[in-house]
């Protein structure tokens, strides 16, 4: 079909004029999504004299949604984004208790983009709270439909959570809750078909980009047979399906008990030396105070849906602050793709021409590079870089900067343009 992305044999085939649906965001997503346009027509034009394009396809969520199809989600957005394939979005407003729930879950869920992929790096410049940023180069792949996130609770004091609560206590057996008449419930569903297909997908990236690691986060020391299921299909997936291209510390804790500590040591040495993927796994707390004290002994991780919404945000904060962090909501077995800014809608900013972009632009970058349009990408990249290399950044970002020069939106925007 004519400038629509198709998908044949599980890969994409992408036209030179693609159309792409994006949905412009609340708050501040009005400013960073029409620059995040701009800097990426600007990009494609550069990089291919005009033989590629991008048809941009304005499609509605939330705010906007509402006063033109009075529901938040329409039909017709979710339609688009399974039609076109790949689609961007910028912020979108989700309420905090009561109300109806987030649109950024329910886009995830109803078009199954299982994996939540955040990479993390340091760019030069940019001010941290840590002492070596650049040591922290790592990509999350976060579980996206399944864990607590799947909607599965009662608030405390209805008929369905004492209903629920009398089915622990009578069916089950289950006597560990403290105070019962006022405590809400939630179900935490992890399958091991959810928990393969995102430990396949962060395999197949390890692999394809020849990263040192991959590691397992989660807390199967409490939750035994839902994070610790997560841990156990982990590994046994990588011993079945990647057994010659990786080894895993099951098969080192294995050869230390059978053979000895030393036997061991030159097992996972060996592996290393022949450039074979090390497959480990770590509890999450423990990860959250190595990812600072030695974030070099990380490069893939694959986690649980809370835990990577953690991980995501500690990672983001150890080079700079989820303004830079961008992101992307992937099905690689449909080939399906959402990318997104990864912050909220700061109301408080909208329409001060002062938002920092860059979320979304790297956003951006992560969608190009999908698509198979790797010189646009890069060069959007490095832009990027330049710019903060030269002090050149918005106000957020430049506080922090030694001799930093602080721009509007619109200002950082023509500086990058100026770049490419």
């Amino acid at each position: 079909m004519e400038n629509k992305i198709e998908v044949k044999d599980g890969k994409m085939v992408v036209p030179n004029k693609v159309v792409i649906p994006f949905i412009e965001g609340d708050g501040i997503g009005q400013e960073i999504t029409f620059a995040m346009c701009q800097v990426v027509n600007i990009a494609v034009a550069k990089c291919y004299g005009g033989e590629r394009e991008i048809l941009w396809k304005e499609v509605y969520a939330s705010s906007k949604a509402e006063k033109f199809f009075h529901t938040p989600l329409p039909d017709e957005t979710l339609t688009a984004f399974k039609e076109y394939v790949v689609g961007i979005k910028g912020p979108l407003f989700t309420p905090i208790s009561g109300g109806r729930r987030s649109l950024n879950v329910a886009l995830r869920q109803d078009l199954d983009l299982y994996a939540c992929v955040r990479p993390v790096k340091y760019y030069a410049g940019i001010s941290s709270p840590v002492k070596y940023p650049e040591k922290v180069n790592m990509t999350v792949f976060r579980e996206n439909t399944e864990d607590i996130y799947a909607g599965i609770e009662w608030e405390a004091g209805t008929p369905e959570a004492d209903k629920f609560y009398r089915f622990l206590q009578d069916e089950m057996g289950v006597t560990k809750v403290r105070f019962p008449n006022t405590s809400s419930f939630g179900v935490k569903p992890v399958s091991k078909e959810g928990s393969e297909r995102l430990i396949r997908s962060a395999m197949e990236f390890a692999l394809k980009n020849r990263k040192p690691s991959l590691t397992l986060v989660h807390k199967g020391n409490i939750m035994k047979f839902t994070e610790g299921g997560f841990k156990k299909w982990g590994y046994e997936l990588c011993e079945r399906e990647y057994k010659d291209q990786c080894f895993t510390m099951n098969s080192y804790d294995q050869i230390k008990n059978e053979q000895g500590v030393d036997d061991a040591k030159q097992a996972l040495a060996d592996a290393k030396a022949a450039g074979k993927l090390i497959i480990k796994d770590v509890i999450a707390d423990a990860f959250l105070q190595n990812a600072i004290l030695y974030p070099a002994d990380y490069s893939v991780i694959a986690t649980l849906n809370l835990n990577g919404d953690y991980v995501s945000d500690l990672l983001a904060a150890q080079v700079g602050g989820i303004g830079i962090a961008p992101g992307a909501n992937i099905n690689y077995t449909s080939c399906h793709a959402i990318f997104e800014a990864t912050h909220g809608t700061a109301p408080d900013i909208a329409g001060m021409n002062i938002a920092n972009p860059c979320s979304m632009f790297l956003s951006a970058v992560m969608m190009l590079e999908y698509i198979g349009w790797t010189e646009a990408a890069q060069a959007i990249d490095v832009a990027i870089q330049t710019c903060f290399s030269e002090g050149k950044a918005t106000s957020d970002l430049a506080t922090g900067m030694d001799h930093a020069e602080a721009l509007s939106l619109s200002q950082f925007t023509s500086q990058l343009i100026n770049k490419l």
